[in-house]
């Protein structure tokens, strides 16, 4: 497969033999420290480099300057879109089926933390900051500090941690509290651990995370009237939703409009912004628009406490010398419905939710705004930065490296398609479980609409909520957008004849990929039967 590396200040490939060169020399010389920085939510469309209907309004320009110093990945996706299965991804380098962590429910195993045990084998000093959200102890780091809150949600002001630092009490009693806003603690502690804690004669590999954006997106104060003049713009999937969809996600004559997909608009019954926010002009398209302005603003002032955290992180290493030796990446944990298809969250398949950004700088080499458009995965992230320091791609990974892309070269027999899976079923956002396939032109979503434990039929999809939709099954239905020529997918071309013969190679294709990756279904017979017809 050939990987399209972009680039607006240099000549693109043609300096790539040069960078090859350039990083083989260096690394000799050092051993690079990395910075793996992600913040739960944030999307691509909410990053000004990533050139969305959103960058005019220039919401994360340290962000941007960093992808200007390095490479942007267009094109890596998340495999299971949703915080703690993408997080247990990220960390084992495995699917959630293999690693186990299916939805919210499970909790990775601590002799499951493999991307940490890589680095210590490499002689790093290691430190987990922030949101783990993964419910074991990250033992296996040298130091720690993750939120407690809200099931390891972490709180947005005055949140609690479990800390090492806490030497008297196990786990989970090891408990402070500090007071502030989230995301500054988050980069206080991060600064504090680099320089009084760490071991200046060894490499470090340092996740730093952050709970913003998350919702309820809750902001520092002194963002309250940044964009508060501003009209941020509005996507055309919020209120054209005609050709979009399938009864699996509308159900038939769309009659579970009302049930199907958190909202924006007042469409679902239980859960919308209209309502959360209060929007009562009488008009609904009106109370639409308010609805969205308030959530996007909210976000944005959330994205804005990250970015400039981020400043304050960057101008300590670059004052402390560090810039040169330490490889920064910056993500999400996955992507975000923002008001696209008029939906709220993530765990969807389509583009905003299954996207996530991924911007690497890497100083050993002058890259300067290289883009690829290489297919990757969060299964690949583990172990292409354990290769991207000198270590081996470990063999118990699905994920594969992607480490010579960085080096000017493409990687040998890389995936022409990407696998997704979401689990769970019609819970805290009433979005059907799904699994589906994403290849250069064409995506295939399977909404199967059943939940892996059948004792949870019956139950409340939101607990927290006197009155709730319960959990049900719901229709089996396919969609297949064309991403090439509909990047919006604004039109489900499953039920169009003259799309028949794609729906019926991109069947066989998920059909051979679901066995590829050991995705069978073999302990949930059910879904087995229901999937198996469906891609006959």
């Amino acid at each position: 497969m050939k990987t399209n590396l972009k680039n607006n200040i240099m000549k693109g490939m043609a300096v790539m033999p040069f960078l090859s060169v350039c990083v083989g020399v260096a690394a000799q010389q050092k051993q690079m420290n990395v910075i793996y920085i992600m913040s739960d939510d944030h999307t691509s469309q909410a990053i000004g480099a990533y050139g969305s209907r959103l960058a005019v309004l220039n919401p994360t320009p340290t962000i941007d300057e960093l992808a200007r110093d390095g490479m942007l990945f267009e094109n890596c996706f998340c495999t299971n879109s949703i915080s703690t299965p993408s997080r247990a991804c990220i960390m084992t380098g495995q699917y959630s089926h293999r690693n186990k962590v299916l939805t919210l429910d499970e909790v990775l195993q601590p002799d499951q933390e493999y991307l940490v045990d890589e680095f210590h084998n490499m002689g790093y000093q290691t430190a987990m900051i922030g949101k783990w959200h993964l419910g074991c102890e990250p033992s296996h780091f040298d130091y720690y500090s993750v939120f407690n809150g809200h099931g390891g949600q972490g709180e947005y002001f005055d949140p609690t941690f479990l800390t090492s630092d806490v030497t008297d009490k196990k786990w989970p009693n090891n408990q402070i509290k500090k007071m502030g806003y989230s995301s500054d603690i988050v980069t206080n502690l991060a600064i504090d651990w680099l320089k009084n804690r760490r071991d200046k004669s060894k490499p470090f590999f340092m996740m730093h995370h952050y709970k913003a954006p998350h919702d309820m997106f809750e902001y520092a104060p002194r963002y309250e009237y940044y964009l508060d003049d501003v009209e941020v713009p509005v996507p055309l999937s919020l209120f054209d939703t005609d050709k979009w969809g399938s009864e699996g996600t509308r159900g038939k004559n769309d009659s579970l409009r009302h049930f199907i997909g958190t909202s924006v608009s007042s469409r679902h019954e239980i859960r919308n912004y209209v309502m959360e926010y209060k929007c009562n002009t009488g008009d609904e398209m009106e109370n639409t628009y308010l609805a969205y302005q308030h959530y996007l603003k909210s976000y944005l002032r959330c994205v804005k406490g990250v970015d400039d955290n981020l400043k304050r992180l960057f101008d300590y290493l670059k004052k402390e010398g560090l810039w040169e030796n330490t490889i920064i990446v910056y993500t999400g944990d996955q992507g975000m419905m923002l008001g696209e298809h008029d939906l709220q969250d993530k765990r969807w398949m389509y583009e905003e939710s299954q996207r996530m950004p991924f911007i690497v700088r890497d100083p050993r080499c002058p890259y300067k705004g290289a883009k690829s458009d290489l297919m990757i995965n969060n299964i690949d992230f583990a172990p292409t930065l354990i290769e991207m320091v000198g270590g081996k791609e470990p063999s118990y990974m699905d994920g594969k490296s992607f480490a010579s892309v960085f080096k000017g070269r493409n990687p040998e027999n890389w995936k022409d398609a990407v696998y997704y899976r979401y689990w769970m079923h019609m819970i805290h956002h009433d979005v059907p479980a799904h699994i589906g396939i994403r290849t250069e032109n064409y995506k295939l979503i399977l909404f199967y609409g059943r939940h892996y434990d059948d004792k949870r039929y019956g139950q409340k999809s939101m607990v927290w909520l006197k009155d709730s939709h319960k959990i049900v099954p719901t229709p089996v239905s396919f969609e297949l957008y064309d991403v090439k020529n509909d990047p919006y997918e604004m039109v489900n071309l499953a039920d169009n004849p003259k799309y028949a013969k794609v729906l019926k190679d991109m069947k066989k294709k998920l059909r051979e990929l679901r066995k590829q990756v050991g995705d069978t279904d073999e302990a949930y017979p059910e879904l087995k039967k229901v999937i198996d017809e469906a891609l006959r």
